[in-house]
């Protein structure tokens, strides 16, 4: 570029930046009302592949809104609950503490849930489920938490199909958080020296209602829309014929569209109830919505069963938008993921994804075999759970060093070399993995990804990466015949999408991540994050407030896994050899 070219450019930049001097000082003021949604299992995939039929709330989101194309989940165990906990916190799990739904208690041998808190109880006297829980296990803060420390104001609210979706938005010190359960309700935890009445205040009116409905009703789900029945078809699964198609055999609350529209209900209901957004200060209401989750496992993501959800998805958030529109302080609404997903693979075999297949879990059996034989052993010393190998006594409880450390190297080389596993890693490889701000989640390689999913004493001691379209679980007609949890882009890529009523629908290519909605949310509503976050602020535009801080990125470290990029600055102008 000749420099008559570049002080054109400069000319160009400086006559833009007095514009957005007048366009700051003509902006709206900054909502009272911040609704974030995260709808379970919705990968970009899915998003893309119903944009053009919306008519609803989505479309309003998709038309209207800042619509990231290129949003990432960037860590590799891509589950419910590490998902959720890097929306509001701005850290990867392995900051948040979640590194998966569940991991094994390297000292007791026993499954533990990602959000236990024995020293809970559920509110109304209810147990089973996930017993007892709470953000105990959560080691960072949420948006709602560095509200209620830096003093803004405002009341920090959540309400969810699952426990998970909403503890991990809500954070630790939130007003109220709520999940379904069906015949019971909205229901909560209650913490030692607190009360079942005071916990279920905000959601008393609304069970009442919503047991009035639903009570000593089946559920029922048929064709609301004539284009899903189209997609009818049977199918060979586990050596059985599966036709899918409305109603499904088994039509349960949790794996219908209901889910969603209960949960969508009692959110409006709280805007209205607790007059959020009507404040001096912003209020804050995290809601998750389970449905598609619920129904990509147990039918899969491309046949009638969620292209009705996708329909009835996009009519309910179109209802929540029109409460939130209505908030007296004005409303920012921001919808992304906490995962993708895919489809059940004997259908994508047949789409064209020869690849796609169920693991043969007999590869463990080999392993456990090889394994006794070579450091003489009497029991099995490896179990698979979650997302990897725990090297275990027969009470599953962890074995001591040096055995475990010399077990695992040998279990994660083994299963290198065989087909359908695309990588292996200690944990002590994973814990050692240099992880800088900046880099694009385009470009983290499968090793940071998985360090990213990695919390020492919860992870596996030895992380298994399957190779893409190869899924570990077992097809259950009735039950589960699809899942996530894997690096790989169809599990990792999300829409993120920020809308607020009267704002001009915008098209960002760039890649942008889930941890970075806590901070852009924490500098439009002037609270200060920690600083060791690792998302970004993101300049929304059309808001009274100053222009993101421009942050301190440390110097490139040149690894074996990342010669070049962590230097590489995601936006405006940067390219991967800067």
């Amino acid at each position: 570029m000749t420099l008559r070219h570049w002080s054109g450019a400069l000319a160009g930049l400086s006559i833009l930046a007095v514009a957005g001097v007048s366009q700051a000082a003509d902006a709206r003021p900054v909502p009272k009302l911040v609704v974030v949604i995260s709808v379970d299992q919705f990968s970009s995939n899915l998003f893309n592949q119903y944009r053009s039929r919306y008519v609803g709330g989505l479309r309003t989101l998709a038309d209207q809104g800042l619509v990231h194309i290129n949003g990432y989940q960037t860590h590799a165990a891509t589950e419910t609950c590490p998902g959720h906990s890097t929306i509001l916190t701005g850290k990867h799990p392995n900051k948040t503490g979640i590194p998966a739904n569940d991991w094994l208690d390297p000292v007791t041998g026993k499954s533990a849930y990602c959000l236990s808190a024995p020293a809970n109880r559920l509110a109304g006297g209810l147990t089973g489920g996930n017993g007892p829980v709470g953000p105990d296990n959560m080691t960072a803060t949420t948006l709602g938490d560095w509200m209620k420390d830096g003093g803004a104001g405002g009341r920090v609210f959540a309400i969810s199909g699952k426990d998970r979706g909403a503890i991990a938005m809500a954070g630790h010190k939130a007003d109220g958080v709520f999940w379904w359960r069906e015949g019971f309700g909205f229901t909560t935890y209650v913490e030692p020296g607190q009360t079942d009445e005071a916990r279920l205040a905000p959601v008393k009116a609304i069970n009442a209602d919503l047991k009035a409905l639903y009570e000593g009703k089946p559920a029922t789900w048929t064709y609301e829309n004539a284009y899903c029945r189209t997609l009818e078809a049977d199918y060979q699964i586990a050596g059985q014929s599966w036709r899918s198609q409305l109603p499904p055999a088994r039509v349960q609350f949790d794996n219908t569209p209901l889910l969603d529209e209960v949960t969508v209900e009692g959110a409006i209901r709280l805007i209205g109830e607790q007059k959020l957004g009507a404040g001096a200060a912003t209020d804050v209401l995290a809601v998750s919505l389970s449905a598609t989750d619920r129904i990509g496992h147990g039918f899969g993501t491309q046949g009638p069963e969620m292209c009705e959800q996708q329909f009835r998805l996009d009519a309910a958030l179109g209802r929540l938008l029109e409460a939130a529109k209505a908030a007296p302080g004005g409303a920012l609404v921001v919808l992304t993921a906490d995962h993708g997903g895919s489809d059940f693979p004997e259908r994508q075999a047949e789409r064209g994804f020869p690849q796609a297949q169920r693991y043969d879990l007999e590869m463990l059996v080999q392993l456990n075999t090889a394994l006794k034989a070579r450091f003489k052993l009497t029991t099995n010393p490896v179990i698979f759970d979650g997302s990897g190998l725990y090297v275990v006594d027969d009470r599953n409880v962890r074995l001591p060093e040096p055995l475990r450390s010399k077990i695992a190297r040998v279990a994660a080389d083994w299963l290198a070399t065989k087909p359908g596993i695309a990588a292996t890693y200690t944990l002590e490889d994973l814990l050692k993995v240099p992880l800088l701000r900046g880099a694009s989640p385009e470009d983290v390689t499968l090793k940071e990804r998985a360090a990213m999913s990695t919390v020492a004493g919860r992870s596996p001691d030895v992380t298994v990466i399957l190779a893409p379209g190869v899924t570990p679980l077992q097809a259950r007609l009735g039950g589960a015949l699809s899942t996530h949890g894997t690096p790989w882009d169809y599990d990792r890529r999300v829409p993120i999408l920020f809308w607020w009523s009267g704002g001009q629908g915008q098209e960002r290519f760039y890649p942008v991540e889930t941890t970075d909605i806590g901070p852009t949310l924490a500098h439009l509503i002037g609270v200060t994050p920690p600083a060791d976050i690792d998302g970004r602020c993101i300049d929304l535009g059309g808001f009274a407030v100053d222009a993101c801080p421009k942050r301190a990125e440390p110097p490139p470290v040149a690894t074996p896994e990342t010669p070049k990029k962590q230097g590489w600055l995601r936006w405006p102008f940067g390219g991967k050899d800067q």
